[in-house]
């Protein structure tokens, strides 16, 4: 499906990645963003797209939103902590949101949706992690909702004449990225440059790409993958260890703290302390990142240093 000409729904396109995929996609198509911005910034959202601003677990909301013109739904809006105090809330606003969505497009004849899933719905499993992994065991409650949620995208897929484009992230980093290691070390710097306290023993080993490699595979795919469900990891070939995120932003900071660590090999509960995603599926199709997990992480440092 080329992405030129259409009309586009982004739900939660004021949010970290959300914002950029529209920035991508309003050059070329009438684009309209839909979110409550309580996960976003409205201020992020460009300004050539339209807003429909409202909880999407309203489904007057979703039906102001997706309408019989809507030719794709970009689906990302969610709350996305790992580790929540409210984890059933969590669970329940999620599914109910997509499912939300999966009902208006039915009923207004909508029959393209992109969803962002993520590396959490494989759990804690070998790597690199293909998508016919199996069986998928998450370990949190993010990751047990993104696997529902991914369930009943396939259900409609397969029995609703739905044309789906499912990507399972590794960790997307860059320009707004708020909650994550990377500007919570800039942010704690910043505060004390001379030491910085780490979640867990810093010998985490994860994949990072950066936000602009990822939406523009995400464009890739969509233009290049014709099945009626398609699932692809997003992510790169190489890891970066907690200890060395560290190292990269001190060394773009311009100072050399001593760290202090909370130990364990988690950072939080859910946490999975090692994952990388094979990306031999989106590679076979054409696309491969320029970027190494490393380059990802220092190009976002700086970035965030100057942001934040």
């Amino acid at each position: 499906m080329e992405l030129e000409g259409k009309r586009i729904v982004v739900t939660g396109g004021a949010g970290f990645i959300g914002s950029h995929l529209v920035e991508r996609l309003v050059d070329d198509n009438d684009v309209v963003v839909a979110d409550d911005c309580s996960g976003g910034n409205r201020e992020w959202v460009h300004d050539e797209a339209s807003v429909v601003e409202g909880d999407l677990t309203d489904p007057t909301v979703v039906e102001d939103a997706v309408t019989a013109e809507t030719d794709l739904v970009v689906h990302l809006a969610a709350s996305k902590l790992v580790d929540t105090d409210a984890p059933r809330r969590q669970f329940e606003d999620n599914s109910t949101i997509t499912y939300n969505l999966l009902e208006r497009m039915d009923d207004a004849g909508v029959d393209n949706l992109v969803f962002t899933s993520s590396s959490t719905v494989y759990g804690e499993a070998p790597r690199p992690t293909p998508e016919d992994y199996a069986p998928l065991e998450p370990i949190s409650v993010y990751g047990a909702t993104k696997l529902a949620e991914e369930s009943l995208i396939s259900t409609y897929a397969h029995s609703h004449d739905l044309q789906s484009w499912v990507f399972r992230f590794a960790n997307i980093v860059g320009p707004r990225l708020r909650g994550a290691v990377i500007p919570d070390f800039v942010e704690k710097l910043r505060e004390n440059p001379d030491s910085l306290t780490i979640l867990g023993d810093g010998r985490q080993q994860k994949s990072y790409m950066h936000v602009s490699e990822c939406v523009e595979a995400m464009e890739y795919a969509v233009a290049h993958a014709d099945a009626d469900h398609n699932v692809f990891n997003l992510g790169t070939r190489t890891t970066t260890s907690v200890d060395r995120i560290a190292d990269i932003v001190a060394d773009e900071m311009g100072i050399d703290p001593e760290y202090e660590y909370t130990g364990g090999d988690r950072g939080w509960t859910g946490d999975v302390p090692r994952m990388r995603l094979s990306i031999d599926k989106l590679a076979a199709l054409g696309w491969e990142p320029d970027q190494s997990s490393d380059d990802a992480v220092r190009q976002s440092a700086r970035e965030l240093i100057a942001e934040l």
